[in-house]
């Protein structure tokens, strides 16, 4: 009944925020968060469809970040979307998004792929430009079956499409998140390939920030995922979130709805949410 992750044509979703909005509502979600990638401008809209069908929209947004090289994102949920600090951080990130895409194109051009740019940005109906929408270009003109076989051959590391781009840093990302209101969560961490050590490196430097939630369900984690984060947010004393990380059909993890619930032993992050708990009770 709750989901506290998931994405609209604002960034790299298929569905508008009502129709994010609609669709949640006919999966049986209650408490929906839009987060869409370093922008706010789907929640006004959400969040009256979210009232028309009786259900309850968490402001929120996925912020990227770069650390030590790795791209992580953070989920800052609860945030107030009319915040300054909030607004200019995310517009800095979106003008740097607009250039490592034109850095893409050329990428893709070099292994003669033409016209990526342009072609994307028909897909990016906001303009914010990010890797699903040259994803889905790739897959309609014929260089890939689907999205995922795009991302495998040409938009990760290694591969012809990929730009190394530095985003903002984790304290900027905190500061924002606290001073619009909001909560720091990480996005489904099982996705960072760090290692051991800078993976702990990473949580213990999140908490010092003032970080304090974590996506134990995820719509991309496994079982043994969710368990093994399971057992760090009790070590961290993190707040536990679930989200499915939807972005719409054909080319979400997993269907709204379909996630498990949140294990027993984790505090949920939205603990202290009356109105949500009252929804969900």
């Amino acid at each position: 009944m709750i989901d506290l992750h998931s994405h609209s044509t604002i960034s790299d979703g298929l569905l508008s925020p009502t129709e994010l909005v609609r669709h949640a509502h006919t999966k049986g979600i209650k408490v929906l968060s839009l987060t869409d990638h370093d922008d706010v401008e789907g929640l006004k809209e959400a969040t009256s469809e979210a009232k028309l069908l009786g259900m309850h929209l968490i402001h929120g947004v996925e912020i990227s970040v770069t650390w030590k090289r790795a791209t992580i994102h953070i989920v800052g949920l609860n945030v107030d979307s009319e915040n300054k600090t909030l607004l200019q951080g995310l517009s800095s990130i979106r003008d740097g998004r607009f250039e490592r895409a034109k850095q893409m194109a050329h990428a893709l051009g070099q292994i003669g792929i033409k016209g990526s740019l342009e072609g994307a940005l028909k897909y990016a109906k906001s303009g914010i430009l990010g890797r699903t929408h040259f994803a889905r270009f790739l897959v309609d003109t014929g260089h890939a079956k689907d999205v995922r076989a795009v991302f495998k051959n040409y938009l990760v590391k290694g591969k012809p499409g990929f730009i190394e781009h530095t985003w903002t840093n984790l304290e900027n990302a905190l500061t924002w998140i606290h001073e619009s209101g909001g909560i720091a969560a990480i996005a489904h961490p099982a996705r960072y390939d760090l290692g051991k050590n800078n993976l702990l490196a990473f949580l213990s430097e999140f908490k010092e920030l003032g970080g304090q939630g974590i996506e134990v369900i995820s719509g991309s984690h496994t079982t043994e995922q969710s368990l093994k984060f399971e057992r760090i947010a009790d070590d961290y004393e993190f707040l536990a979130s679930i989200g499915s990380d939807y972005h719409g059909p054909g080319i979400s993890y997993r269907e709204m709805g379909s996630l498990p619930k949140l294990p027993e032993t984790c505090v949920p992050i939205w603990k202290t949410w009356n109105e949500v708990n009252a929804l969900l009770n």
